[in-house]
């Protein structure tokens, strides 16, 4: 599987592309600002489309671009607890700058705690994990050694707490309990920043201590 990174949009907010060999469908995680534009020309004339999005979490930051996506036929995967977001993102608008645009969209399929999605013959392996967002998941591909995180942990930091729906309480609980219980050697892709793993934030993260 490949991984290609496209960070984009005022926050610089981090889309993943995920392709492999044999196969036309390619997968997103999230959907920010411009990524859009800048997934549509990478895939130009390589015979392969975006057919799903699992999107970790409903702030603004991750699905300004979503709506588009869906439009092309996109089925957009995420948690319940964040449909609100997703459907009415002016909800959001206090946060949202002014130049920016948010159309709203839907969830195709619901995913929560447990669940298992199988793409490409790849087991995906959905934890929920709030505290940062109420909906926060992370994507777990257990072959690949690799787990996208949304905003619940970053490299040597965690995702803010200070939003409606948010508790730090909730959010060391679901690192410790979810995220940390990944195998060390597991690379964790962030919503934002630089990649790091399970074992590096284990040991270093001054937020939450395993």
């Amino acid at each position: 599987m490949v991984i290609r990174t496209f960070t984009t949009g005022v926050f610089a907010t981090n889309a993943y592309l995920l392709t492999v060999s044999d196969s036309s469908e390619a997968l997103l995680i999230d959907a920010p600002e411009d990524s859009y534009r800048q997934i549509t020309a990478a895939l130009e004339g390589t015979g392969t489309r975006v057919a799903a999005i699992l999107l970790t979490h409903g702030h603004w930051d991750h699905i300004v671009d979503l709506a588009a996506f869906q439009r092309d036929g996109a089925i957009v995967h995420a948690h319940a607890d964040d449909q609100h977001l997703i459907e009415k993102p002016e909800l959001m608008s206090a946060t949202i700058p002014p130049h920016i645009h948010v159309a709203p969209a839907k969830i195709d399929k619901s995913i929560s705690e447990g669940d298992q999605l199988e793409w490409w013959g790849k087991k995906i392996e959905i934890r929920h994990v709030p505290g940062h967002c109420p909906g926060n998941v992370l994507f777990y591909f257990p072959e690949e050694a690799a787990a996208f995180v949304g905003d619940a942990i970053f490299a040597g930091s965690v995702g803010r707490t200070d939003f409606p729906g948010c508790s730090f309480e909730q959010l060391e609980e679901s690192i410790k309990k979810r995220i940390y219980t990944l195998p060390d050697a597991t690379v964790l892709y962030p919503g934002h920043g630089p990649k790091t793993s399970v074992e590096i934030e284990k040991k270093q993260n001054p937020f939450v201590r395993a």
